[in-house]
């Protein structure tokens, strides 16, 4: 698996296109639903976009993210084509949320991103159009 993160708007959507050009793309910034069965997008490579927009949208436990990781890992897994990418948007910086729901929601997008980094085989940083591989 290969988790991508950055700012917002700092390219992270164009750096994965070119690099996965044939990606079967879903975007929780285009409200489409969070997929936690690849098998049900018949396609090799996909990208998941908007991983902290789902993590609000569902308020999962962060054990049910660490399976939901698990199962990507273990369907890519399953054939040497197979590729999972998943794109997150760093929202750690900054002023701390007033609002209780806002940190809570800023906490567990930073331990499903940690439990990403251990499940992933490379992890890139965008910042600019750049990107820093921090892992892999």
């Amino acid at each position: 698996m290969h988790f991508v993160t950055g700012g917002a708007f700092n390219g992270k959507r164009k750096w994965v296109i070119a690099r996965y050009p044939d990606g079967k793309w879903v975007s929780a910034y285009k409200g489409e639903a969070l997929v936690e069965d690849l098998n049900a997008l018949h396609a090799a490579t996909v990208v998941l976009e908007g991983l902290e927009a789902w993590v609000k949208e569902l308020s999962f436990s962060r054990e049910k993210w660490r399976s939901i990781i698990s199962g990507w890992r273990k369907w890519e897994q399953q054939a040497p084509a197979r590729q999972v990418i998943v794109i997150g948007t760093d929202i750690s910086k900054g002023i701390v949320p007033i609002e209780k729901e806002n940190r809570s929601w800023r906490d567990q997008t930073g331990w499903v991103y940690q439990d990403m980094v251990v499940a992933c085989e490379r992890v890139d940083m965008i910042w600019y159009g750049i990107n820093q591989r921090i892992k892999g």
